[in-house]
């Protein structure tokens, strides 16, 4: 089997060929080879060379091309030609490994730097002519869907806990059938080893995992071993998981990883605030988390009036995580008109502006301090229960009764 690099745009580009050429022997490695194999898009392009990084880097600088040195003493170089970034990795042999970290040492021998890979399906290679290079049962492993460890599956994974999860993210990617079972014993017996692992390699893994077209079948496996538990806490809703993802598919939904990890938890605050600790989340998706588990709930049936007022409150993207949330728990087959409509007034919502300020507030005679905040919150309230209706001269009227009732 072969590559033809005429049906591979990223391996006949001017960039890549400057940077294969330059570098003499190499091969493309591990995902880009897999993925063309598959016909998928290939994203990023790993190169494998027969030398140490000295030399690599005195290669790539000799042709002008520009050097990022990633992991100088791990073998690994990235190099910068146009606007495309190849990572570039000496042949390598483990030396010490403890399951976070090896010591490695280079070498010129392929089959020796495929069998220290994760993966038969990962330990590809190809030529800048297309030729593939297979020092396992990768490329009939790949055909067949089986994501197998390269060797030993308990060696492989002690050389790095990660493959736990590595194990099952690939499965959902690219795995046909049950999990190895090979694979899964040694996981399971590897599952306390994960807490050695720090949260952000484990967050990288889970939401790419949650990014797979179906990962729920795999979750299922995580959670009868208890690996799931290993890594999120509360107890886990994976049927709202399910049928979210029937949703996605029903409406042509994008793949939101985040919103699916919402789905998974319990529906409460705590739940969504200890998993955004445990995989040390981002800002941005710490609080879509948070928000989108805590607070108001959304049914199907709310009235067009009380929609507008959540919006207005929470904005649109909480209540659209809210309303796929809501859809996700409902019974199956349940208001998927009802949910629609509500998610089309979210896309076409304009949030009107309230007129009034604190200063609108003093001028009326409230002094500065806190009571301006109050006065003007129980008159935003009263606008915003009246459906926006009222308009600036009726909003002071009332700002004038606030006060004197006050």
């Amino acid at each position: 089997m072969r590559i033809d690099p005429s049906q591979h745009g990223w391996m006949t580009a001017p960039e890549t060929v400057q940077v294969m050429a330059a570098l003499g022997e190499s091969r493309f490695v591990g995902g880009a080879v897999r993925d063309a194999l598959l016909g998928a898009s290939v994203a990023d392009i790993d190169i494998a060379v027969p030398m140490p990084p000295s030399e690599v880097l005195a290669r790539l600088v000799a042709q002008n091309i520009k050097v990022i040195e990633t992991g100088m003493d791990h073998g690994t170089v990235t190099a910068i030609a146009g606007t495309h970034a190849f990572e570039i990795t000496s042949l390598r042999r483990d030396v010490e490994a403890d399951g976070r970290h090896a010591v490695i040492a280079f070498t010129d021998d392929w089959a020796e730097d495929a069998a220290r890979r994760d993966f038969t399906i990962n330990a590809l290679y190809a030529s800048a002519s297309g030729e593939i290079f297979d020092y396992a049962t990768g490329v009939e492993d790949l055909i067949a869907g089986k994501v197998r460890f390269m060797g030993d599956a308990r060696l492989r994974i002690a050389e790095d806990y990660l493959r736990v999860l590595r194990l099952f993210r690939f499965h959902a990617w690219y795995g046909k059938g049950d999990v190895d079972a090979e694979g899964l014993r040694a996981a399971a017996e590897a599952k306390d080893k994960l807490k050695s692992l720090s949260a952000e390699r484990i967050a990288k893994e889970m939401l790419r995992l949650l990014e797979a077209g179906n990962p729920t079948p795999v979750l299922r496996v995580m959670a009868a071993t208890g690996i799931l538990s290993e890594l999120l806490p509360g107890a886990l809703q994976l049927p709202r998981l399910e049928r979210l993802l029937e949703i996605d598919a029903d409406n042509f939904s994008p793949r939101d990883r985040v919103l699916r990890l919402a789905a998974l938890l319990p529906e409460d605050g705590e739940a969504a605030h200890a998993a955004a600790d445990a995989l040390k989340l981002s800002n941005a998706d710490r609080t879509r988390l948070e928000q989108a588990l805590s607070g108001e709930r959304i049914a199907a049936h709310l009235s067009a009036k009380d929609a507008r007022r959540l919006l207005y409150r929470i904005g649109v993207a909480r209540f659209r995580d809210k309303i796929w949330l809501a859809w996700a728990g409902a019974p199956k087959g349940a208001n998927a008109i009802q949910w629609r409509m509500l998610l089309t007034m979210a896309d076409n919502w304009q949030r009107p502006r309230f007129p009034l300020t604190g200063l609108d507030v003093m001028q009326a005679g409230v002094p500065e301090g806190p009571e301006v905040g109050r006065v003007l919150a129980q008159v935003e309230d009263w606008w915003v229960g009246g459906d926006f209706a009222s308009d600036e001269g009726a909003l002071r009227d009332r700002l004038r009764a606030a006060i004197h009732g006050a």
